[in-house]
Order: structure tokens, then C-alpha cells, then sequence
């Protein structure tokens, strides 16, 4: 019999695919890998967004950034390009009203590789040169998309809307990384930073009394990623049962259903 599929999303983005996880027959396990939380002080973040038809191109860095920023968006200005780097980011939109239908989106043109560096290359990069773009992210992040479009002539905003941190190593939170590394499961992984910060909660808690193969264990599993990226960190991190399946959710569900 098939062990569970642990989700390690955000919770707000975990809950709807662990239900379809469930409609396949499958043991859905919730285990939120990065906590998402609003910003403190919103104020520059509505400011800036107040102003959204100033900015040729909006590009969006995840699902939360999308969420974070809609909270504060009333309507999609006409004319204004939104960018995005998945499939995951797309339906985003769709769940605030924005479509194909109803606005321009650019996005990588190979689902495998959805990030930054693809997101780039389907971009008409040369069409921003002296033009104002707008990067919508968590509070850290990478500067790769920021730095390509300032190389391409753009005035880059970049504001951060959400924080992001690794949960806490809690008593309750050990006991079910335990209870889940006691068997084998299929882990579905959509971040990196999320995949690193597990490794230190697990080092962490191999450290306390009994955790010493807890690590081994995790290298055990097997890992269903939608980046090539993610499955580099994945291999870095000596995991070697890995299952690459490309952006969006059908991909994720299609490599479930294809285990054994």
C-alpha cells in the first residue's frame, strides 16, 4: 500500500491540492515548509500599487506575491503586462479575475522551467528599454529578474509584500517529521528554500536524542519537483529519488498517479 503524499506549500496553497490528492485515493500529510505572513507595515506596499498604470510590466515571483498584492488591488488596470514565472502563478490570477481573457500574460514557454531566467526569454526584453517594470516578491529574494531587466534598459521598482520564515523546530513539529520518515512517502516540493530549511530542521533535531539517522532517512524519500532547479538542490542535499514533472498542479497530480 502506497505511504502518504506530504505537502510542504504554504498552508493557504497546500489545502487545495492536498484535496485533489485525496480524490486520487491517496493519504494526504500537510507539512507546511515555509510560513507566509503579511507584511507589518502594508503602507509603501498599497503606495506603490496605487500606481499600477504607471508600470508597462508587473512580474509577480510566486502565488503569495499575487495573493499578498490582490488584497490591495480593486481592479486590473487595462494595458498594464503582468508577468509570472508558473502555472501555479497563473491560476493565481485567475482566482482574482485576471486571465488571458482579460489581460496580457507572459510566462516561460517550457512548463519545466518555470523561474526567473525563462520568464527573461519569453519577455520582449528591448520593448522596456527607458520603461517602468514592477517586481512584486517576498521580503528576500533573488535579483536575477530584477538585474536582467535593468540590464535591458528597464527602471526597476522591486517591493516586497509578504515575509516568508522556516517554521520553528517545535516538539510537535519533530514528532510529525518522525512520524512521516517512518515510512516511505512521495514528498511534493515546489521550493528550494523550502527544501534547504528542512535540511537545517533536520540536522537541527538530529542533534537531540535519537534524531542521529533522521537526516538518512529524508535522503530516503522520494521527491516529486516541478523545477530543475529545485531537483538540484534536491541531489546537493543527497536526495537521489527525484521525479522532475514540470509547472502546475495537473503535472504534480499526473506524477502521482504514474507511481506504482
Amino acid at each position: 500500500m502506497p505511504g502518504a503524499v506530504v505537502i510542504t506549500r504554504p498552508l493557504a496553497q497546500a489545502l487545495p491540492l492536498a484535496g485533489r490528492v485525496a480524490a486520487l485515493g491517496r493519504r494526504a500529510e500537510i507539512l507546511p515548509l515555509l510560513d507566509i505572513a503579511p507584511l507589518p507595515d502594508t503602507g509603501p506596499l498599497r503606495a506603490v500599487l496605487a500606481r499600477l498604470h504607471e508600470f508597462a510590466l508587473v512580474a509577480f515571483v510566486s502565488p503569495n506575491a499575487i495573493d499578498a498584492a490582490f488584497a490591495h488591488i480593486p481592479a486590473w488596470p487595462a494595458g498594464v503586462t503582468l508577468a509570472v514565472v508558473g502555472e501555479g502563478s497563473r491560476a493565481a490570477l485567475a482566482a482574482h479575475g485576471v486571465t488571458e481573457a482579460n489581460a496580457t500574460i507572459v510566462s516561460p514557454l517550457d512548463p519545466v522551467h518555470s523561474d526567473s531566467e525563462h520568464l527573461l526569454q519569453a519577455l520582449d526584453l528591448p520593448a522596456l528599454r527607458g520603461r517602468q517594470v514592477l517586481i512584486v516578491r517576498g521580503e528576500a529574494g533573488r535579483e536575477l529578474m530584477g538585474d536582467g531587466f535593468r540590464a535591458a534598459g528597464a527602471h526597476v521598482t522591486a517591493i516586497p509584500a509578504y515575509r516568508r520564515s522556516v517554521p520553528q523546530l517545535t516538539p510537535e513539529f519533530a514528532a510529525r517529521l518522525r512520524a512521516l520518515l517512518a515510512e516511505e512517502n512521495d514528498w511534493i516540493v515546489t521550493s528550494s528554500e523550502a527544501l534547504r530549511g528542512l535540511f537545517v530542521l533536520l540536522e537541527e533535531l538530529a542533534c537531540s536524542a535519537g534524531g542521529d539517522d533522521i537526516v538518512a532517512k529524508m535522503q530516503q524519500q522520494h521527491l516529486i519537483v516541478p523545477h530543475a532547479r529545485i531537483a538540484e538542490t534536491a541531489r546537493l542535499l543527497g536526495l537521489s529519488r527525484l521525479t522532475l514533472t514540470g509547472s502546475g498542479d495537473e503535472r504534480l497530480l499526473a506524477a502521482l498517479q504514474s507511481r506504482p
